[in-house]
């Protein structure tokens, strides 16, 4: 393929995990899902007295408290829970070795397409090279730079890790592939924005960032990688 004549196959959604997609869910139908369990618990406590049970008010009591207490732990407790775990896959797995917090780092080789489904490069496309890293907002905003691709493909995701998320994009297909800079702006922040630089507002002060850059063959990988380490994160203080 010529470099510039086309755009790769669409991958598989990168960075969203079995436990991610349960979060979203979780999230997003949490009523719904509190009134089942109700109606599970009021339907076991039908069947409990329709067959001949005793002691009504002790059993309403417990039930309702295992109720209470169950579905809030489901409910609130889950989705941080696993969004914990993400980030120190992230911070001290990475994509083949740790990557610090507010570190973007490329894999100088492609991915391949027959990773595990749960894996961070569960992809099914061998022509890319990936970019990944875990930011973290809560201390002020971050600057992202990405080079000239030259018409290459590419594109970096922002995911809100807590639900799955993919909230903005930066490439091709999206901001174009000139040189620029990307302020990444947690859900508080009150500052301004200099000439020049174009702001993404996070709703989480935690980001998962994950990038791709095409690779048209074997004899172009050190120029892709040579692009992919180009594109980095600095704190807008410096």
């Amino acid at each position: 393929m010529r470099m510039g004549s086309g755009i790769p196959p669409t991958p598989k959604v990168v960075g969203i995990l079995p436990q991610q997609i349960m979060n979203r869910l979780i999230l997003k139908y949490k009523y719904p899902i509190t009134f089942a369990i109700l109606a599970v618990l009021a339907w076991v406590v039908y069947r409990y007295f329709s067959m001949g049970g005793s002691q009504l008010i002790t059993f309403v009591v417990v039930a309702v408290l295992v109720w209470g207490l169950g579905t809030c732990v489901f409910i609130y407790f889950w989705p941080p829970i696993t969004y914990s775990a993400y980030k120190r896959a992230i911070v001290q797995h990475g994509l083949g070795g740790p990557i610090p917090v507010n570190t973007l780092y490329a894999m100088p080789t492609l991915a391949s397409p027959s990773a595990s489904n749960s894996s961070l490069l569960a992809t099914g496309t061998d022509d890319v090279l990936y970019v990944g890293g875990w930011l973290d907002l809560s201390k002020g905003p971050h600057v992202l730079h990405v080079p000239d691709m030259e018409d290459r493909y590419y594109s970096v995701q922002f995911t809100d890790p807590s639900d799955g998320t993919n909230f903005a994009y930066v490439g091709k297909r999206t901001t174009g592939t000139k040189a620029g800079d990307y302020l990444i702006s947690g859900p508080r922040w009150k500052g301004s924005v200099s000439q020049g630089m174009t702001q993404i507002s996070s709703p989480n002060n935690a980001v998962l960032v994950m990038g791709r850059v095409f690779v048209e063959s074997d004899n172009d990988l050190p120029i892709a990688y040579g692009l992919a380490t180009q594109i980095q994160l600095t704190p807008l203080s410096h």
